[in-house]
């Protein structure tokens, strides 16, 4: 059925286009006009004064909505899918974090199962919920100095056969992982999955310079929630965050809640990466979208007071939705909305090789985003689904 969106304005997001009339038939953008009086095809929504963004892109999601991606409950991801949307994201890669091993590779399978059934239903994800791309395992491949609350106990190191039954159990949906550099095994490691496809992530990691240099060449080419379970930025000693920072073979990502980073540090790391190379995520729990109290992020307990996340005293993910994370760039860093939003958008699905994602154009996927002048989302439409 096709159809057509007006509004005042839509970002793709690179361009600005005035007054668009995007023709949409069967969850695919088949055209896009400029111009009141433009063609249009089937059904009119007007959005009135509204702006159209593409669907926001979440890299990093541990849950929400009351829920852990981990969980072994049917209603898990369809609850943080909902949820989800209601915050603009439209496509998002389930995280797992450091759990025993019989855990985490249960996990991979359930996810690796919901994925592929959402690969094989066009429908299976659309209209009100998020749809999954991939997962991000994180742990347990990282560093003890840098586990941040990743259980210690449970801490793997980087080896192909703790690998392999990970991607047995994922069916080959891992599409992300964080790993620390440093870790023997860890380049070897890191070759074979970039082989497999997979975007290799550097971080909770306490790597030197030579480490992370050493894992670039391997193959790594992002950052995971830059500054935050890293090693300190030395001025004889740059390590890790020096690369991160610097080095312009690495995208990177950061968690804009107010919380995790300065305001000025963030403002650091905008300038340093700048609106190509940076990226937002959310690296939410199940808390997100809750009231105060005591939540799961996997095998862990958190306790949630406010926008604070914290276990045993130290901080263990957020609460943070995609869209503020877009509003805060804005006001914290002053940057205009239309750059805001390639940093969840264009700039994360570049990330994970996601082509039809990310932007407004032909032939791209009919997910997105309808903002008010402040950033917030007034509707979210995935798989082109409008009500």
């Amino acid at each position: 059925m096709a159809w057509t969106l007006s509004a005042r304005r839509l970002y793709t997001p690179f361009d600005v286009i005035e007054h668009p009339r995007v023709l949409v038939e069967g969850g695919t953008i088949v055209a896009i006009h400029s111009g009141a009086t433009s063609e249009t095809t089937g059904r009119v929504v007007d959005l009135g004064q509204a702006t159209i963004v593409p669907g926001f892109v979440d890299l990093h999601i541990h849950g929400g909505n009351g829920h852990d991606v981990m969980e072994d409950d049917a209603a898990a991801l369809p609850a943080v899918e909902k949820q989800l949307a209601l915050h603009g994201v439209t496509s998002y890669f389930p995280t797992t974090v450091t759990a025993p091993l019989d855990a985490t590779l249960r996990a991979l399978e359930r996810l690796g199962a919901a994925i592929e059934a959402a690969e094989n239903d066009s429908h299976a994800a659309s209209g009100t919920r998020a749809r999954p791309l991939g997962i991000h395992l994180e742990g347990p491949f990282i560093s003890h100095a840098r586990r941040g609350v990743h259980p210690p106990a449970d801490l793997l190191p980087p080896r192909m056969e703790t690998f392999e039954k990970f991607w047995q159990a994922s069916r080959g949906r891992i599409k992300v992982m964080t790993i620390a550099p440093e870790l023997e095994g860890a380049s070897e490691l890191i070759a074979e999955a970039t082989r497999r496809g997979v975007c290799v992530s550097l971080g909770h990691s306490d790597a030197t310079l030579d480490a992370a240099e050493r894992g670039i060449a391997a193959g790594g080419r992002h950052a995971t929630h830059t500054f935050n379970a890293m090693r300190p930025l030395g001025h004889r000693d740059p390590g890790i965050l020096g690369a991160a920072l610097v080095d312009d073979r690495l995208t990177a990502d950061v968690i804009a809640d107010g919380i995790h980073l300065d305001p000025m540090v963030l403002q650091l790391f905008l300038r340093s990466k700048g609106p190509e190379q940076a990226v937002l995520i959310t690296d939410a729990i199940a808390a997100t979208g809750m009231p105060d109290g005591r939540y799961r992020l996997g095998s862990l307990e958190v306790d949630v007071k406010g926008d604070t996340c914290t276990s045993d005293g130290k901080l263990a993910g957020s609460v943070l939705t995609m869209d503020r994370a877009v509003r805060n760039v804005v006001q914290l860093a002053n940057w205009d909305l239309r750059s805001a939003v390639q940093l969840a958008t264009a700039n994360p699905a570049r990330v994970v090789a996601q082509s039809t994602r990310g932007r407004l154009g032909v032939g791209m996927a009919a997910d997105m985003v309808v903002l008010n002048d402040e950033g917030v989302v007034q509707k979210t439409i995935v798989g082109g689904v409008v009500d």
